[in-house]
C-alpha cells in the first residue's frame, strides 16, 4: 500500500520533477553521442568540426556523470568508445579534456594542509 504521509507526498512530487529533468539531460547527451557518430560516417565533415562534435559530447558526458544523471563508469565506456572511433579515422585525439584535469581545466593543485596549531596552555 502507498504511503500517505506528508513527506512521502513531497518525495513523490519532488521525484517526478528531478526524472523529467534528468530525462531532458539524458537526451541531449544521446543526441550529442548520435552526432558525434555521424561525424565519423560522413566524408564531407572538417577534420575540427569533428573533434569539436566529439570533445562537445564527451563534455557532455561528464557533466551527466557528475551530477548522477548517468553512472560514471557507463560515461567513461562512452567516452572511450567515441575516442576509439575518433583515433580509428586517423584524427588525433584532444589532448584537453576534463577527466585530464580531474575537475576544471587549468585547475592549479590543491594546497597543502595547514600545521595543527598547538594546544592551549594549561588543557591537557
Amino acid at each position: 500500500m502507498a504511503k500517505r504521509t506528508a513527506s512521502a507526498k513531497k518525495q513523490v512530487r519532488a521525484g517526478v520533477r528531478r526524472s523529467a529533468r534528468n530525462r531532458g539531460v539524458r537526451s541531449e547527451v544521446k543526441t550529442m553521442v548520435v552526432k558525434a557518430r555521424r561525424s565519423f560516417t560522413e566524408s564531407p565533415v572538417a577534420e575540427a568540426d569533428r573533434v569539436a562534435v566529439t570533445v562537445d559530447a564527451i563534455r557532455a558526458l561528464d557533466r551527466a556523470a557528475a551530477k548522477g544523471i548517468v553512472h560514471r563508469n557507463n560515461a567513461a565506456r562512452r567516452k572511450s568508445r567515441l575516442m576509439r572511433q575518433l583515433v580509428k579515422l586517423g584524427v588525433p585525439a584532444p589532448t584537453a579534456t576534463r577527466t585530464a584535469a580531474k575537475g576544471k581545466k587549468g585547475a592549479a593543485p590543491a594546497p597543502a594542509p595547514a600545521p595543527a596549531k598547538p594546544d592551549k596552555k594549561g588543557k591537557k
